[in-house]
């Protein structure tokens, strides 16, 4: 009996594994995702190990068209925001709501070394080692409602901003030109 339900639970994360890998975005599957599987969707799209037609992530929500083309929304977490910055030294582009699919930075796979901190003061992440995706984006998911000062340093150069993780707040920086 222990064996049966090892080998249907073994089953079980397999087929999901294979779901949120191969990019099969089925409505079914979408009330049913949890936090971590949201940020492994996401990571997962950005990093180019899921596929999709197209995906966005706002605010509130991230919305997947999958390779079948039906467009899946998926809710995010009540308590943290998702935030994307691109880094730049020549070129960026215009960007509020964060395309996964298709915004492309300047640096990509680039060493960065982040602080964040909350208008307060509060660290959240000092000098921190980032790698930058394939994409040039490095991602973010931070408590939401909080206004913050991010600090970026790549190779010698440094870029500031502030922004906040409000609902409705962008969630696509790409004005942050290292100098």
């Amino acid at each position: 009996m222990k064996k049966g339900i090892l080998v249907a639970s073994g089953l079980v994360v397999a087929a999901l594994g294979t779901y949120l890998i191969t990019g099969n975005f089925q409505k079914e599957g979408a009330d049913k995702l949890g936090t971590t599987d949201i940020k492994r969707l996401v990571h997962d799209i950005s990093a180019g190990k899921a596929t999709a037609q197209s995906a966005s992530i706002n605010s509130s929500q991230l919305m997947v068209t999958g390779n079948d083309t039906r467009p899946m929304t998926y809710n995010l977490p009540d308590n943290e925001f998702f935030v994307s910055i691109a880094p730049y030294v020549d070129q960026t582009h215009p960007c509020a709501t964060h395309s996964l699919t298709g915004c492309q930075g300047e640096i990509k796979n680039g060493e960065f070394n982040v602080t964040v901190h909350d208008i307060e003061g509060n660290v959240i992440m000092e000098n921190a080692a980032m790698k930058s995706q394939p994409n040039g984006f490095i991602d973010l998911w931070l408590p939401r409602d909080k206004t913050y000062r991010i600090s970026v340093n790549h190779e010698g150069k440094t870029a500031q901003t502030e922004f906040s993780t409000y609902e409705k707040d962008d969630t696509c920086i790409t004005t942050m030109q290292l100098g």
